[in-house]
């Protein structure tokens, strides 16, 4: 299975496409730092969402759509389960715990990334120079990027046992690295 050519299949959305990439290089980043294969990591966290377009979620809907969807085209093409589990634990609507490392991490970056760009493209630097304390001092602006939990949040990086300033470090790391890629280095 090629994950990237899934995404494009699924997602035309720029700005989802974006998200998932970030979240991609977050899971790839610790992957590396926990000793796991980053190859599966990075595809976890590159479909997590590429259902998202096609079959958002309904608020008022009894059964929510993504990521189930997704997880069932992708078990057809044979991924494995672990992965599937992962996926479906990003989402706490599901009912699906995130038991494993993998799962946890997901958690831990799926919001955190998202809420890193909207950081990045309200500085003229984007992603680069940003640091933890620019995220911190956002993060309590409930206005801004009304929509990203917080407590989720940091409820995720405390069950992935990190830190949060160093979380937040270290993803904004990870994002740096594809930067470019993102479109998140700054304007000129």
């Amino acid at each position: 299975m090629e994950a990237l050519a899934l995404v494009h299949e699924y997602t035309e959305n720029p700005s989802l496409r974006r998200h998932m990439r970030s979240v991609e290089a977050a899971m790839r980043a610790y992957a590396r730092k926990y000793g796991e294969d980053e190859e599966r990591w990075g595809a976890v966290g590159l479909l997590h969402d590429f259902d998202y377009e096609r079959w958002p979620n309904d608020d008022h809907a009894a059964d929510q759509e993504h990521p189930s969807t997704g997880v069932a085209i992708l078990r057809e093409r044979g991924v494995d389960e672990d992965i599937l589990d992962a996926i479906m634990a990003h989402a706490d609507y599901t009912g699906v715990d995130a038991t494993t490392r993998m799962a946890q991490t997901l958690r831990a970056v799926d919001e955190l990334s998202g809420f890193m760009v909207a950081v990045a493209l309200v500085r003229p630097t984007g992603l680069i120079g940003m640091k933890p304390k620019s995220v911190k001092k956002r993060m309590k602006d409930r206005a801004f990027a009304a929509a990203v939990s917080r407590e989720d949040m940091t409820a995720s990086c405390e069950a992935l046992g990190e830190d949060m300033t160093e979380h937040i470090a270290f993803v904004i790391s990870a994002m740096q690295d594809v930067a470019g890629e993102l479109g998140l280095e700054g304007r000129a």
